[in-house]
């Protein structure tokens, strides 16, 4: 038996969607990745085969710089930089704005190369990336059943009368404008209409006859996977998705390499892990005011700077690298300070560890007002909070009932982990 997995060239996406190959790897089953050459080193590194496909523009081996991008590319991730400093709507319309080329890329070409894959390595299962449209127009256009992995807060998929883009949630310390709100739903709606429209056109080219989308952001597989934990999503939403599984987490095995090794071992107190992940770290203006807040609670600290520049100096004691094993720190952590990226909040949620969520865009909003609502941890906005405020939030989770709902429900993860539910779930 042969699971065809497929993924954008990004770490953050691939690393779940690899961990949930490791059931079938584990049962003595073949595994074929289908991805860029920047993430070539993670899929050897999970034992995988791997097929290259290239589905955008940009990539990401696990810390992305802008400068690293390709002509154009660059320009794009400073501009959503730069548009993250101005706050909710501001970030969003960005994002919508630049939608079309971003998540259907070339869909005719890129369709027919996923084929080419598909051909040639005769699967018999198939799960692929929500946000990999090009890929899964191939697939749609040829009548190929695969398996829609969610690797966002479900909000990805829209349902009801909600429109892609246009956030589900926010969190109690963001306060937008109506009227823009108001020209960011409008905005929405027009990309919208415009990516439904362009995505007819792909299908149309490989499936003349194929019946039209009314909104290819609603379009999913044959069954849809949420990487997502249930009890955090609104029963009245889930009551509208199609035919779903939430997994829970995706968590990989991720050991801790010797110097953090040394470091955890040097005494048993809290530790506070920070990291604003592959791509937000850039915002090192946000990270100096987290560590200037963090000071004053005599906590253990370890940072994930990524690619963050300008940092003010912390105390000798504190770890502070590039990158750090993330799932290793967060077995040990007290609390996460994040972004509220989706591996990033299902890692620490498995783990047991409740946030502190300063969250950027797209459905880090969303999360982060899930995050609030079930108690598990603090929002506040990145570009507002100042390192008081931070300080008393990160005092207020330790010591509230944040940390035991945290614990509950990673027990409860931890007894599903993601990957045996998505190969129960596909082998039926």
């Amino acid at each position: 038996m042969t699971l065809l997995v497929i993924s954008p060239d990004y770490a953050s996406h691939l690393l779940p969607l690899a961990t949930l190959a490791t059931s079938w790897r584990d049962a003595g089953e073949s595994v074929v990745v289908a991805t860029g050459p920047a993430t070539a080193g993670i899929v050897a590194d999970f034992g995988f085969d791997r097929a290259d496909l290239v589905l955008g523009r940009g990539s990401n081996p696990g810390v992305i710089r802008a400068e690293e991008q390709p002509p154009g590319e660059d320009a794009a991730l400073r501009g959503f930089f730069a548009a993250t400093r101005h706050g909710l709507v501001a970030t969003l319309r960005y994002q919508a704005e630049a939608r079309r080329d971003d998540l259907l890329w070339e869909p005719v070409a890129r369709a027919r190369a996923v084929l080419d894959v598909v051909d040639r390595v005769q699967p018999d299962q198939v799960l692929v990336d929500h946000l990999a449209f090009s890929a899964r127009i191939g697939l749609a256009a040829a009548g190929v059943p695969y398996a829609d992995v969610v690797l966002g807060h479900p909000s990805a998929l829209p349902v009801g009368d909600e429109v892609y883009g246009y956030p589900s949630a926010w969190p109690a310390a963001f306060d937008p404008p109506e009227d823009d709100l108001a020209a960011l739903h409008r905005l929405c709606c027009d990309v919208r209409d415009a990516f439904t429209t362009e995505w007819n056109a792909a299908l149309r080219a490989l499936s003349p006859g194929a019946a039209e989308s009314a909104d290819a952001f609603a379009e999913h597989g044959d069954l849809l996977m949420l990487n997502y934990p249930a009890p955090l999503h609104d029963p009245a939403r889930t009551a509208l998705l199609p035919p779903h599984a939430f997994l829970g987490s995706a968590v990989r095995a991720q050991p801790a390499t010797d110097d953090v090794r040394d470091w955890l071992a040097l005494d048993d107190d809290p530790v506070v892990y920070v990291s604003f992940g592959s791509f937000l770290s850039a915002r090192g203006d946000v990270l100096a005011t987290v560590l200037d807040a963090l000071r004053p609670l005599g906590l253990r600290v370890a940072v994930a700077s990524g690619s963050a520049t300008g940092l003010p100096d912390v105390p000798s004691e504190w770890l502070v690298r590039p990158f750090l094993p993330q799932v290793a720190l967060l077995d040990r952590a007290a609390v996460l300070i994040t972004h509220g990226g989706n591996n990033s909040v299902t890692e620490a949620l498995s783990a047991g560890v409740p946030m502190v969520v300063l969250p950027f865009s797209t459905d880090q909003f969303a999360g982060a007002a899930a995050i609030e609502a079930a108690g598990l941890g603090a929002a506040l906005d990145p570009n507002a909070a100042a390192a008081t405020e931070l300080t008393a939030a990160v005092r207020a989770v330790l010591d509230g009932p944040a940390p035991q709902l945290a614990r509950a429900i990673g027990a409860e993860l931890r007894r599903a982990p993601g990957r045996e539910v998505a190969r129960a779930v596909l082998l039926g």
